[in-house]
């Protein structure tokens, strides 16, 4: 080899040794908002035909199921109906409570919406049941078949 080579071949790998890693950073912004979400499903339908003599008429009951989504604690759940029942008649619901929450039980639904579902914190669970019922006193006679919107409204806490 010459020594004009070895020269060379010296000052290159002293070049590559000096060499040295490049980086670059970059700031990568994320924020997670406020998630509450409720859902129902089913199509519960009652209806009151039966009676003991000397009693009140048959209470009937319905099935259905809800679904939450919070990313909040201390979300509750409040229910209200659209128009107020006819004269002799209630409905109550109660809605099971999701996993560490708190359920009002049955509870009589008006136009003026009320707590049914407290305490509700950072869950996602479905399947959850509910139930709905149906009384009548004689009073109310008969009463053709119609329905009531329930709202169900989710709002959040902190």
């Amino acid at each position: 080899m010459n020594a004009g080579r070895i020269v060379a071949t010296m000052a290159f790998l002293a070049g590559a040794a000096g060499a040295s890693a490049q980086t670059a950073n970059q700031s990568v912004t994320f924020q997670v908002d406020a998630i509450n979400q409720i859902s129902v499903a089913g199509s519960p339908s009652l209806v009151i035909n039966t009676a003991t003599a000397g009693s009140a008429p048959t209470q009937a009951s319905a099935a259905a199921s809800w679904a939450v989504t919070t990313n909040q604690t201390g979300a509750k759940i409040t229910a209200s109906i659209n128009s107020a029942m006819p004269a002799g008649l209630t409905l109550q619901v109660n809605l099971s409570a999701p996993a560490g929450a708190t359920t009002a039980g049955a509870t009589t639904l008006s136009t003026t919406a009320a707590d049914v579902v407290t305490s509700i914190t950072k869950l996602a669970q479905s399947g959850i049941a509910i139930g709905y019922t149906l009384d009548a006193t004689p009073a109310a006679g008969v009463v053709s078949s119609t329905s009531r919107t329930v709202t169900f409204t989710i709002t959040g806490g902190t």
